[in-house]
């Protein structure tokens, strides 16, 4: 394990070996999280949970439970309102990466929107900046990354495909606050 250490947060997460497989248990996990009742909480349910559960159990919590997750922070692009989403995380190098899975769905999720028109987010209470990885060699490297972490991704990317959409990864480096 370890430490991510972004100022007042510390992220953990286990380092990523591109080499190796998931163990079973992450991938059985990751399995069921590919099914349509799971897909429906997650699309449905989870996304307001989570916020709570994570800000009440100190981030030990959430409904992806054996996941690095943690809050993401932005502002509606249309609105101007703080809105907050659970999202799994993995550190590569000094940054941390997000996916915009969606769960696979023909969209993007809305937040994902939101840090394209303001990329200055806030991901577990640190101040970040969120900058979309377009580089198809380094997105293939990430993709790698994101698959041991998240095993389910895989699933979630040939459904994406499916509908015409291609999932975007987004590489957080936490920026200083004034």
């Amino acid at each position: 394990m370890r430490d991510f250490v972004t100022g007042p947060r510390n992220f953990r997460s286990q380092p990523v070996d591109p080499t190796s497989r998931p163990s079973w248990f992450v991938r059985v996990y990751s399995a069921l999280a590919t099914g349509r009742l799971a897909r429906l909480v997650s699309r449905h349910l989870a996304w307001k949970l989570d916020p709570l559960l994570l800000r009440f159990t100190r981030g030990r919590l959430a409904t992806t439970l054996i996941f690095p997750t943690a809050v993401l922070e932005t502002v509606g692009a249309r609105t101007g309102a703080r809105r907050r989403n659970a999202v799994i995380y993995f550190a590569d190098g000094d940054h941390l990466v997000i996916v915009a899975s969606h769960a696979g769905s023909a969209t993007n999720p809305g937040w994902y929107h939101n840090l394209l028109a303001d990329p200055e987010v806030v991901f577990g209470g640190v101040p970040m900046r969120a900058t979309v990885v377009d580089d198809e060699p380094e997105r293939r490297r990430l993709w790698t990354l994101a698959d041991r972490v998240f095993p389910a991704y895989s699933t979630y990317r040939w459904e994406a495909g499916r509908a015409g959409r291609t999932i975007p990864l987004i590489r957080l480096t936490p920026r200083s606050t004034p």
